[in-house]
């Protein structure tokens, strides 16, 4: 991820900026920071992942939703898109916005050399600061890999899988998700 400038920006001068541009771009109080593109694979996981939990989650109060979606961190004056999100009903907008969220139930991020530190780090403790967030998805794209972060009261459990023969259970929505359907037709 690489900063646009060395200028900062207000938060309504990003905004005008997002809203036209053809390149997704993140905030980070004052900082754009121009979003790079992925990978087959990286794209091909986030497909998998969103269609998947979509597929589970139909015919509940549950909401899924792709990357987007600018997720608003309020605490951090930071506009992020991950790669997915669940919402338990409808997604709580930020004031007047339609494009920015506030409330994630489970966030997903497919990780990218570039961004894997930054996801596993920064991202994960900024994420912590919003109150509905309770399950954290760290997906490899080039090996089967999955972590998982689960907030049980104050503390955060860890769990990984990494076999095509396990699911894992995601607590904060009650399914199970095959690790199989997220590296469908997935080449390492």
């Amino acid at each position: 991820m690489i900063a646009i400038t060395e200028r900062r920006y207000s938060l309504d001068e990003y905004r005008a900026i997002a809203e036209t541009s053809e390149e997704k771009c993140e905030y980070q109080d004052g900082e754009i920071i121009a979003m790079t593109g992925g990978t087959l694979n990286h794209s091909l996981v986030i497909g998998n992942i969103f269609f998947s939990l979509k597929l589970l989650l139909r015919d509940t109060q549950f909401v899924t939703i792709n990357s987007e979606l600018r997720l608003w961190i309020p605490e951090y004056r930071c506009g992020v898109y991950p790669d997915a999100m669940i919402f338990d009903g409808r997604p709580q907008l930020n004031g007047d916005r339609k494009d920015e969220v506030l409330n994630p139930l489970l966030i997903v991020e497919v990780l990218s050399p570039s961004t894997e530190e930054y996801d596993r780090t920064d991202k994960f403790q900024m994420y912590r600061s919003i109150s509905s967030f309770s399950e954290y998805l760290l997906i490899r794209q080039n090996k089967v890999f999955v972590e998982r972060y689960s907030k049980q009261e104050q503390f955060w459990t860890y769990s990984a899988f990494d076999s095509l023969d396990q699911s894992i259970l995601l607590d904060s929505v009650n399914v199970e998700i095959a690790i199989a359907d997220i590296y469908r037709g997935i080449e390492f």
